[in-house]
């Protein structure tokens, strides 16, 4: 089994399952939520840095939930590595968000570890700064993180 490292101009060279991945996400939307069908195995396991998922229905639920509450969110993925039957993806989300800096755009890098059976994806575990995504977002909070940052970092 051999690794593969590829720029997102010759993912079409890549897993047929990755690739669906990848124009699923790029193109997901509150409204076409059910797409992630064409991706996700019945039995999937969901993680990011707040939430544990398992089963297609609750990761339906959970991204409900989580487009509901914001005005706009976009993928761009940038770059992955792949074997057969899994992958690490590297993306950009840009979101707004009606009570995170005063509903202006927000952008954070993070990566997603993706397993892969019968051309479905049953692991996919995102990796993210939470603390850039939501708690340097809010008003006060927001000015004691990043002086708290900005001090350890001197």
């Amino acid at each position: 089994m051999t690794d593969t490292t590829a720029s997102i101009s010759s993912y079409k060279e890549s897993p047929s399952w990755l690739i669906q991945f990848i124009e699923v996400y790029e193109n997901l939307t509150k409204h076409n939520l059910r797409s992630l069908g064409l991706i996700y195995h019945d039995n999937i396991c969901f993680e990011d840095p707040i939430h544990k998922v398992v089963g297609y229905e609750d990761v339906i639920a959970y991204f409900e939930d989580v487009y509901s509450n914001v005005t706009s969110c976009k993928f761009e993925i940038y770059h992955f590595i792949v074997t057969p039957s899994e992958a690490a993806v590297y993306w950009n989300m840009h979101f707004q968000h009606p009570k995170l800096k005063s509903g202006e755009n927000i952008s954070i890098m993070g990566h997603s570890h993706l397993k892969m059976t019968n051309n479905k994806i049953i692991y996919h575990r995102d990796y993210y700064d939470l603390g850039e995504m939501l708690y340097e977002n809010i008003a006060v909070l927001g000015n004691v993180i990043k002086f708290l940052k900005k001090r350890t970092h001197q």
